[in-house]
């Protein structure tokens, strides 16, 4: 008997949502055409990071050594597209006015105040240790150093700047590296090749591998996890209105007099929405595999891992069905229901991580972002998709989702018993 009231309250809701046109684009519609725009913008940023160059103003006021190698540097990095036809007061209007992001002014002699400095300091040097050498030099007086102007545009991202700023720093400490190292050989009259003297400690990055194959994380990977929590969480809007709806059309006072328990209502609504999330998750996944790869995106990956996705789009598809039986108990029209239901989504998303990712926050927004079931349905898909976990490493973040289900709708059922009392 109870299954039976269960079917038919399973029944009424596919009913309400056929009436609803509106809801049904909400639900379907929205979150596809969400996953693909963003999608195809992230990886056009990216490409476009990759494929083009960025114009710089490059002024060579030394035109010797010096100058010439961080030109190279510059040419070779297939960042950066040189534009030389500028002096300096020409290039500061330029990119102050925001026609090109940066401009770099090298000084003029740089590359003979540098042999002078760095002669002057190895004679020094030499001259402590009792060795022969040019004392004479050794007690001239060091050029002043020298500066080389790096002018932003004020839009610029502060990242673009500390990593350009970096670039040079490092061309330049590498230069002089090489000079102090062939002035140190002038002066002791070694012969070994300057070629050698390489770094001692070097970087390796260690990635996950399938196969032969590294595994690096990319727009898709994050955009379809991402925008399926988004769409999951945006079903609080048609299931708080329908609620809304039952109780101004009288339903919910017919569903309180039936014999039926109120508690197999709410159930009715889970299992239909329940539904209703793994077909949103199975069509952003069709997005993800068939149609990217035909727009020259990554296709979405999901071998091996389908049960997990499954399961963490069921844990997902409570938390959100449970805030949206809380919002649609305590909303008295759907005036009130809508606007804060589609307003409350946005921020969990944004507090979530869904946009922003969580480690660029701010330290009280990182703590903020903990409290988000969001926040823990994205960290379930990403140990999932990104950091291969089974079951057994997201379950601390499908506890929290099935507690936040648990707790609204535990607050549902005694604040409607409360309004009902008589």
């Amino acid at each position: 008997m109870l299954l039976y009231k269960l079917w038919r309250s399973f029944v009424k809701e596919i009913l309400l949502l056929k009436r609803d046109i509106g809801g049904i684009v909400i639900i379907f519609v929205m979150p596809l055409l969400l996953i693909v725009t963003i999608t195809l913008i992230q990886d056009s940023t990216f490409k476009n990071l990759e494929g083009s160059k960025i114009p710089i103003i490059f002024i060579d006021n030394d035109k010797s050594e010096v100058s010439k190698n961080i030109k190279q540097e510059l040419e070779t990095s297939k960042t950066f597209q040189l534009l030389t036809n500028y002096n300096e007061k020409s290039a500061q209007e330029a990119v102050f006015s925001g026609d090109y992001q940066m401009a770099i002014v090298i000084p003029e002699n740089l590359t003979k105040d540098l042999n002078s400095n760095i002669d002057s300091k190895v004679q020094t040097i030499v001259s402590s240790f009792g060795l022969e050498g040019d004392t004479t030099a050794a007690k001239k007086s060091a050029p002043k150093a020298k500066e080389i102007h790096l002018y932003f545009d004020p839009a610029t991202n502060a990242g673009f700047k500390n990593s350009v700023m970096n670039s040079v720093n490092k061309m330049v400490f590498e230069i002089e590296n090489k000079k102090i190292y062939k002035a140190f050989q002038d002066q002791l009259g070694t012969t070994e090749n300057l070629d050698e003297n390489k770094n001692l400690i070097s970087f390796k990055e260690i990635t996950p591998k399938k196969g032969e194959m590294d595994v690096m994380p990319n727009s898709v990977q994050h955009n379809v996890p991402a925008w399926t929590l988004f769409a999951i969480f945006f079903i609080v809007v048609p299931l708080s209105i329908n609620l809304v709806k039952e109780k101004s059309q009288g339903t919910s006072v017919r569903a309180r007099i039936s014999p039926t328990p109120y508690f197999v209502h709410i159930l009715g609504k889970t299992f239909t929405y329940l539904i209703i999330c793994i077909i949103q998750f199975l069509l952003m996944v069709a997005v993800g595999i068939y149609l990217f790869p035909y727009m020259d995106l990554p296709a979405f990956d999901v071998s091996g891992k389908m049960f997990q996705l499954i399961v963490v789009t069921l844990f997902s598809g409570l938390a959100a069905i449970g805030f949206g039986v809380l919002l649609g108990t305590i909303a008295d029209t759907q005036e009130q229901s809508a606007p804060f239901g589609a307003t409350s989504v946005v921020v969990l998303a944004a507090i979530g991580g869904i946009w922003v990712p969580v480690f660029l926050m701010p330290e009280f927004m990182q703590t903020v972002a903990k409290f988000s079931p969001m926040n823990w349905g994205l960290n379930a898909y990403y140990d999932i998709i990104l950091r291969n976990s089974g079951i057994g490493g997201i379950a601390k973040e499908l506890a929290f989702l099935l507690a936040f289900y648990i707790a609204m709708v535990t607050i549902s059922i005694f604040y409607e018993r409360k309004q009902n009392a008589v």
